[in-house]
């Protein structure tokens, strides 16, 4: 079993249990899944994907789609001010990073090769989501 680190959610907040290394390791420590591996690249249900470390809901399935990048990957979050953007000069690329807004997670890349309406392509590790699917009425 995987030992239960902490994410640091900022002064003053207990910081939430992470469930694995993997998750750690991607939301704390930038690091990235391999491509093609992630638990829900290839989830197809209604819902929420929200940040792994916080509950923050980050982005829905309705913009979701496959970009064949091996990454869970969505053309607009789920709100304005939901994920926050920085520039991100790392393994010699210049790269925009994906963070959660609320507790600062890494979430995974923004690129400028997605979809309309917004061109955007959020490439996010499935490690840094938990998805919660949509509640039949």
């Amino acid at each position: 079993m995987a030992s239960k680190k902490k994410l640091h959610a900022g002064p003053g907040a207990s910081p939430p249990p992470v469930a694995d290394d993997l998750e750690y390791r991607v939301t704390r420590e930038k690091a990235t899944e391999t491509p093609f591996s992630g638990k829900l690249l290839y989830n197809k249900a209604a819902g929420t994907y929200a940040c792994v470390a916080c509950g923050n809901p980050l982005f829905s399935s309705q913009t979701k789609y496959d970009s064949g990048s091996g990454w869970p990957s969505f053309w607009l979050p789920l709100a304005e001010g939901k994920v926050k953007t920085s520039a991100d000069s790392g393994h010699n690329m210049l790269r925009i990073e994906v963070s959660c807004a609320d507790c600062g997670a890494h979430l995974g890349h923004v690129f400028d090769d997605g979809p309309r309406p917004s061109g955007k392509r959020f490439c996010i590790n499935s490690a840094a989501l938990n998805f919660a699917p949509r509640e039949e009425s």
